[in-house]
């Protein structure tokens, strides 16, 4: 079985419980709020358009679809996928959609969007360089990378400066924003979270 068998396999097992995390299913009125408010202060106004890459079970993209916002989600497990669309169904939202696809290298129109959003995605794929550059050229003149990160205390992820230094690499200037307040996970945290925002030209 290959590597990226495996990773399929492994996030289609996580698929039934991966809500349950306060930061994943954003049940609690209060984290759901703090995602709100952090993601309207970093992203333009609706109806911008989202590529959501990486979606899990589109809770993000649910939550921005109830902001206006027009998201195309893409994940790889087909299990997630399968959430995603009964969770986007449920909303009744118009202008979400959900792919199977890889986030790495999207299925999704170069130049279409106004937002390239990813959390917890870039420190798992195996060629970081290539997946930025494929995120850029899904923008827009203008748009925006918008990138959740951490470098969490198992020792997986990446730090804020290894981000930082990747979008660099690209040829842009990002921006990083701490994320270490409990209102965006529900508890209390001793590792590094984080946000990068980076402008296309």
């Amino acid at each position: 079985m290959s590597t990226r068998d495996d990773a399929v396999g492994l996030w289609n097992r996580e698929a039934e419980t991966f809500d349950e995390a306060a930061d994943h299913g954003l049940h609690d009125p209060a984290v759901r709020a703090a995602w709100r408010e952090l993601l309207r202060g970093v992203l333009p106004p609706a109806p911008a358009r989202v590529a959501d890459l990486g979606c899990g079970t589109a809770t993000l993209g649910v939550l921005l679809g109830e902001e206006g916002y027009a998201v195309d989600g893409v994940d790889f497990s087909p299990a997630m996928v399968e959430r995603a669309r009964a969770k986007v169904a449920d909303s009744g939202l118009a202008g979400l959609t959900v792919a199977e696809g890889d986030a790495g290298d999207p299925p999704l129109p170069d130049a279409s969007y106004d937002v390239v959003l990813c959390r917890h995605v870039l420190w798992a794929l195996p060629d970081q360089p290539a997946a930025l550059d494929r995120w850029r050229r899904l923008l827009v003149p203008g748009g925006q990378l918008v990138l959740v990160e951490g470098h969490w205390g198992t020792g997986a992820g990446l730090t804020g400066e290894q981000t930082v230094a990747l979008l660099r690499a690209q040829g842009v200037q990002p921006e990083l924003h701490p994320l270490g307040d409990a209102a965006y996970w529900g508890r209390e945290i001793d590792d590094e979270r984080y946000l990068v925002t980076a402008r296309a030209d």
